[in-house]
């Protein structure tokens, strides 16, 4: 049976609330139960499983809308589903992403008996571009670090905040998500490391260097009393960081005080915190890290990934080639 045909549809991506709430119930039950699996029994975090459940509410929406059964969900569906993605203007990256979204709801659904077969596991899509991002040179990044010290120079409490984080997320190329849900208790200055929660609620260590330590204490000592005391009216928030509310700081703040720092060096890259990440890993590499050292760093599950975010110099792994090549 041909794919249902769907003119116009993929124009842009529609109101995933509201697709969500019109498809039938007994579909908006099976996303329910898809939503609670990718939570509960995945660990996902909540920004993966919004997205994962958002692919999967856009591909039942494209069937059921077009008249046909969830239980007729099959590849001539899926790829038609994509296509419409990809007519929309989603680039590769986004194909690929939800052709590997839509995989896994299709295996989850077959798992527990929603499908009678897997359909997904046939679907192809175009390899994702991979672009490696820009990155601050060295010496770019200890102005980023300068700048920032100069700007907590006056100790106002916000100010020695921000430069606790630029210099905290360069020390350690933590993720956003990582610094922000950082408690407190989570950062050991005896030992000068923190413990973050990162993807699949796998706990990490990540050491961190004395500028950074004298940041944070200088943030703890200082700036976070003096917010706590303007705004603890509903009892102290245990988070490391917090906004000018005194509630745990939120990432769209941290990439608003990464960007505003970077801004201040001229000629550097505009960047937010994973761009700081990024130079994070590839200074450790350029200083003679080994890429297993820097995956555990990072928390990243596989060693490509770790070669994808980072910038190994071709002088670099020449000088390496030269050390210990026999025959170089």
């Amino acid at each position: 049976m041909p794919p249902p045909s769907h003119p116009g549809r993929g124009r842009r991506r529609p109101d995933l609330r509201a697709l969500r709430a019109a498809l039938p119930e007994p579909v908006r039950a099976v996303v329910t139960g898809y939503e609670r699996h990718l939570g509960l029994e995945r660990g996902l975090s909540v920004h993966t499983v919004r997205a994962y459940v958002g692919d999967a509410v856009s591909l039942l929406g494209f069937v059921v809308d077009g008249g046909d059964a969830l239980a007729e969900l099959d590849l001539a569906r899926l790829r038609a589903w994509l296509a419409a993605q990809q007519t929309g203007g989603a680039s590769r990256t986004t194909l690929a992403r939800r052709a590997a979204s839509a995989r896994t709801f299709t295996a989850w659904a077959h798992r527990t008996g929603v499908l009678a077969t897997d359909p997904g596991g046939r679907l192809a899509a175009p390899r994702a571009h991979r672009t490696l991002p820009g990155v601050l040179r060295a010496g770019q990044a200890g102005e980023v670090m300068q700048a920032s010290a100069a700007g907590a120079a006056e100790r106002d409490p916000v100010a020695l905040r921000d430069r606790a984080i630029v210099e905290l997320l360069y020390a350690t190329g933590i993720r956003v998500s990582e610094l922000c849900g950082l408690d407190v208790g989570g950062a050991d200055f005896s030992r000068r490391v923190v413990t973050v929660l990162g993807k699949g609620g796998k706990e990490r260590v990540v050491p961190f260097g004395v500028p950074a330590a004298e940041a944070l204490d200088d943030w703890i000592t200082e700036g976070r009393p003096k917010i706590v005391a303007e705004t603890a009216g509903d009892g102290v928030e245990p988070a490391l960081f917090l906004g000018v509310r005194g509630k745990r700081v939120d990432p769209r703040a941290v990439r608003r005080v990464v960007h505003d720092a970077v801004s201040a060096v001229p000629g550097a890259l505009d960047m937010g915190p994973h761009g700081l990440r990024h130079s994070a890993a590839t200074h450790l590499l350029e200083g003679g890290a080994d890429l297993r050292s820097v995956q555990e760093l990072l928390g990243h599950a596989t060693l490509a990934t770790t070669q994808l975010y980072t910038h190994v110099t071709v002088d670099r792994l020449k000088a390496i080639h030269d050390r210990a090549h026999p025959r170089a």
